[in-house]
């Protein structure tokens, strides 16, 4: 465990220093901090849920053992929203007047539904869904974690564009907001790119079949598929597509960053081209802060549960750590007060370098994701991708 004291150190540095100046019981007293979180246990979105949960669980139990956020420790309450939008407005309505902060689904339409609520109550809300709605106009006190889908689709571009591909056909799930938000991001900045979308193709998440979107694309010329969707339909579109006879690369997104993923769509998966955090493929970062929280989290969470943390472990335990850094910065728990924290705050993490502002409250940069391939069961960074991360020391 002595590996990860300074880890925690970088937390918790300021907080008592920051106590002095603002009575640590401004807000609270001197009893816990309350922190709600609604998240998918159940339902089409549990796998992620999951993940989100054991991640947000570890980041708060750690913090707790190192004495806590400005002498204060931790309290969590987890409700589960059924993968369903009202089901986390209800969720909400129940966390809203016992915590100081909520941490949010990673369900973009749980999300989107809540939001209203967030900016009515006016508490901070950490959302782990990356649909650009959320930030897009800012809402006053909700931030997002994940790369946005906007992001990512501006990732996939650029490398459409390193590698020499112009012609793109896209096909994406219209009920997701994820997915829809991810298709418009690249269709917005395609032409910028030098990239041509010659094929869109629209399926739901009920979807088990895709052989027409196959047929289309074989006659558009394209010369690679990029596909938006989250759970169930991506591992039956992968499969699919290993014997549809296509012969283009496959590009998913950061939805697929993870054994749940791989998992399900076992020997199909291989060679598929993927996008995600940089953390999931933190051992190819070169030596330096980033690479050490990525480390960090990566054993700890290894060691609890067994294997590598997930894209959506890395995001649940980042969101604590924003979380508890701008609680740190405030010397309080007021909401407004860790909102403006929030927009002043820059830190690493093991996602990235959030650097939040009055007008961007998504944080998150392209260079922050990484384009891989899926080898040997792995995820390894393309050679395009291993050139841009041999610059993220976070020195």
């Amino acid at each position: 465990m002595r590996r990860y004291v300074p880890f925690l150190a970088t937390l918790t540095l300021a907080m008592p220093l920051a106590a002095c100046g603002d009575d640590a019981g401004s807000a609270g007293g001197d009893g816990p901090i309350r922190v709600g979180q609604i998240v998918s246990l159940t339902g089409n979105y549990s796998a992620l849920g999951t993940e989100n949960k054991k991640s947000v669980e570890l980041a708060v139990e750690r913090i707790n053992s190192a004495g806590g956020v400005l002498g204060r420790k931790i309290e969590l309450a987890v409700l589960d929203d059924k993968s369903q939008p009202d089901q986390s407005v209800l969720a909400f309505n129940d966390l809203k007047g016992r915590s100081d902060a909520i941490i949010g689904s990673p369900f973009s339409n749980s999300a989107l539904a809540t939001i209203p609520l967030v900016d009515r109550e006016e508490i901070p809300y950490l959302s782990l869904t990356p649909a650009d709605e959320q930030v897009n106009p800012v809402h006053p006190y909700v931030f997002v974690v994940p790369a946005t889908s906007a992001t990512y689709a501006e990732r996939m571009l650029q490398y459409y564009k390193a590698t020499g591909v112009s012609k793109v056909a896209v096909a994406y799930d219209t009920r997701s907001s994820y997915a829809v938000a991810g298709f418009k991001g690249m269709r917005d900045k395609a032409a910028q790119y030098g990239v041509n979308l010659v094929a869109t193709e629209e399926f739901q998440t009920t979807a088990t079949e895709f052989g027409a979107v196959f047929a289309h694309v074989r006659t558009s010329g394209a010369q690679g598929l990029a596909v938006w969707a989250t759970g169930p339909p991506a591992v039956a579109f992968t499969k699919g597509y290993a014997n549809s006879g296509v012969d283009i690369p496959l590009m998913l997104t950061g939805a697929q960053a993870s054994k749940l993923f791989l998992e399900p769509a076992g020997a199909a998966a291989e060679g598929v081209t993927l996008s995600s955090s940089i953390g999931v493929v933190g051992t190819h970062l070169p030596a330096g802060k980033q690479r050490e929280a990525i480390e960090e989290l990566t054993t700890a969470f290894n060691g609890k549960y067994g294997y590598p943390p997930p894209q959506f472990a890395q995001d649940g335990y980042s969101a604590v750590k924003l979380l508890v850094a701008a609680i740190g910065a405030a010397g309080s728990t007021d909401r407004a007060k860790v909102r403006d924290a929030l927009e002043g705050l820059r830190l690493l993490t093991p996602n990235g370098t959030y650097a939040y502002s009055a007008t961007d409250h998504s944080g998150l940069k392209p260079e922050f994701i990484s384009i891989n391939t899926v080898t040997g069961g792995a995820f390894v960074p393309t050679d395009w991708a291993k050139s841009q991360l041999a610059t993220l020391t976070g020195s």
